[in-house]
Formats: structure tokens, C-alpha cells, sequence
């Protein structure tokens, strides 16, 4: 019964793993990043080869990062390393792990892992605050992911208190913070803040973040070597760039996203919608070479996410959505 009991969780654990960005299709609305990529990502790559002879060394990029942001960083293997390495520190001082619904189902999939007594809550900061009880972790995605909402942060104050107050942790996910137009992240010392450069420099597999908020006792349980050359190349380029390239494509990305909510009437405050559509209607734009994220791990089987991509592209997606409104 006990081995039987472990497999069940074993198999929630790899269950909870579903992403999206597999889909082999002409236009692939399943992963939310930005559209366009730097003019300087072919010099990139050809920094990376140079340096793959040798150990990726970068300790000294998170002082110089660090001043970029303003804030003190530990750069990590993409924000989700972040998660990994936060529960890691966190590992002696709580025993349970409060997530809101629906969300990013990493932060269930490492809670287990690591053991945690899993609460689930809705997304209203003053319900997740009523949750707590002493020496716990809060997950919290802002903008949440997949519907985009994003939480300014006058109404995070009750759930920042609450934190404090009972000597709680809050894991503050800020993946797609670049996409929100006026974006402000909250202050306290209870806050771990996982951030990311990847999506939005369109580029998520070379696999780069970093975490702002106890950085220095996540730099010492960060393991050697960890993002290797080609991010080691992107953080140096990206630096020398001092966000020229976000500030020229992100404003893009948000004249795209006004269209999309006019033309489907959707909401959201980064750069991905959630819409209720039938299983017959995704299948039918699968039919069209067209992928978009199933919801069902995020316990929303009937609806998708789709992330903004160029105009053209854009044009025949919101087309496919409407001609499935009409059949279905």
C-alpha cells in the first residue's frame, strides 16, 4: 500500500508536468513569448561556441546584473529553477505550500517534491491571506498565468501583510512582468521574486532568469555551472543591449494585444488571453496547423491560452477563432 501510495504521487508529479510549445505546427500560439528576437542573437550564438570550450563561470554577472536591475540577483536556469532552489532554502522552515487556482502548475509539481502540504485557494489576494497560519509558502503568479490578470500592488497589500505577519514566505513569480504596461512589483522582506528574460526576448529555451529577494542564500545553494555558455553569452549581450530591444518590441507586442481584445473581446494584462472554446473547436484549429494551449492542467478543460504573435499571424488566428464560433 505504501509503494502503491508513492507511485500515485510519482505519477500526479509527472502528470503536473504538462507545458506547452510541443506542437509541431505551422503557427505555434502555445508558448507565450515574444514574437521577435534581438538583431544580436547570431552574434550570440557565436560568443556561446566560443566559450563552450571552457567552464561557464558567471558570478560575476549577477553583481553586474545586478546593478542593471537595481536590485541584489542570483541568476538561475530560467524562473523555474528558481522554484526549485527557492523550496531548497525553504526546505527547514515550512511544511506547507498555499497556490491559488487556477495557476502555473510547477508550483504543485515542486511542492510535492519537496513534500509540502499542498492548500489550494482562489486568486483573491485577501482569501489567500485568510489561508494562512504561520510559516508557510504562498505561490503567486502576477501576472497570473493563464488567464494574464495582473495584481498592482495596492491589491497585494493584504496578502503582503498577512505574510509578514504570521513569518510566512511569499514566492512571487514575476515571469511576465515585462509585458504589463505600468508594471510594479511590491516590497517586503518576506518576497522571493522569480523573474525571467527568455520570454520575453523571445527566446525560452536558452533558458535564463534570475531571483531578487534572499539572492545571496540562493547563490550558495545554485549549482555550478548551471545556465552554461549560451546563457552566459545572452546575459553579457543583454546587459550591453541595456533593454534597447524590449523597449523597441515590447510596445509592439501591446498594440497587437489591443487588437485581440477588440476583436474577441478578451482581457488580460500580459501577453496571452485564456478563452472557453470547445474540444471540437481546438481540434479544428489543429486542423489548421494552428497550436494553442489545452487548459486542462490548469484544471480548465474546456478553454485555451494563446499568446500575441506578428500582425500577419495574429490576422489568421482571430480568424480560425471566429469561423470556430460560427460551427460550433
Amino acid at each position: 500500500m505504501k509503494n502503491l501510495r508513492k507511485k500515485l504521487e510519482l505519477d500526479r508529479i509527472q502528470e503536473l508536468s504538462s507545458h506547452g510549445g510541443r506542437e509541431k505546427s505551422t503557427l505555434d500560439f502555445s508558448i507565450s513569448v515574444n514574437p521577435y528576437q534581438p538583431e544580436w542573437m547570431k552574434e550570440l550564438f557565436i560568443e556561446a561556441e566560443k566559450r563552450s570550450i571552457c567552464y561557464p563561470y558567471f558570478e560575476e554577472l549577477d553583481r553586474d546584473l545586478s546593478e542593471v536591475v537595481g536590485e541584489d540577483v542570483a541568476i538561475t536556469a530560467g524562473a523555474t529553477e528558481g522554484i526549485y532552489l527557492s523550496l531548497l532554502l525553504l526546505r527547514d522552515r515550512v511544511k506547507k505550500s498555499i497556490i491559488p487556482q487556477p495557476t502555473y502548475s510547477e508550483y504543485e509539481r515542486v511542492s510535492r517534491i519537496f513534500g509540502l502540504k499542498i492548500v489550494k485557494t482562489g486568486l483573491s489576494p485577501k482569501e489567500i491571506a485568510e489561508k494562512l497560519r504561520g510559516r508557510e509558502v504562498v505561490f503567486f503568479c502576477n501576472p497570473n498565468n493563464p488567464d494574464g490578470r495582473y495584481f498592482p500592488p495596492k491589491e497585494l497589500e493584504p496578502l503582503i501583510e498577512a505574510v509578514e505577519e504570521t513569518n510566512s514566505i511569499l514566492i512571487l513569480d514575476e515571469a511576465f512582468k515585462d509585458f504589463v504596461k505600468n508594471f510594479e512589483s511590491p516590497k517586503s522582506e518576506n518576497v522571493i521574486k522569480l523573474r525571467t528574460f527568455t520570454k520575453s526576448y523571445g527566446m525560452p529555451g536558452i533558458r535564463v532568469g534570475y531571483v531578487t529577494g534572499f539572492a545571496e542564500e540562493i547563490r550558495a545553494l545554485r549549482m555550478p555551472w548551471s545556465i552554461g555558455s549560451v546563457g552566459v553569452a545572452f546575459i553579457e549581450r543583454m546587459i550591453e543591449d541595456s533593454f534597447k530591444f524590449l523597449r523597441e518590441s515590447i510596445p509592439k507586442v501591446w498594440r497587437e494585444k489591443e487588437r485581440f481584445e477588440k476583436e474577441l473581446n478578451v482581457k488580460s494584462g500580459a501577453n496571452y488571453f485564456l478563452l472557453k472554446l470547445s474540444g471540437q473547436a481546438l481540434k479544428a484549429l489543429k486542423l489548421k496547423g494552428i497550436a494553442v494551449r489545452d487548459c486542462t492542467s490548469f484544471g480548465l478543460p474546456d478553454h485555451i491560452r494563446f499568446c500575441i504573435r506578428k500582425p500577419e499571424e495574429n490576422s489568421k488566428l482571430i480568424e480560425a477563432i471566429k469561423e470556430c464560433w460560427q460551427d460550433h
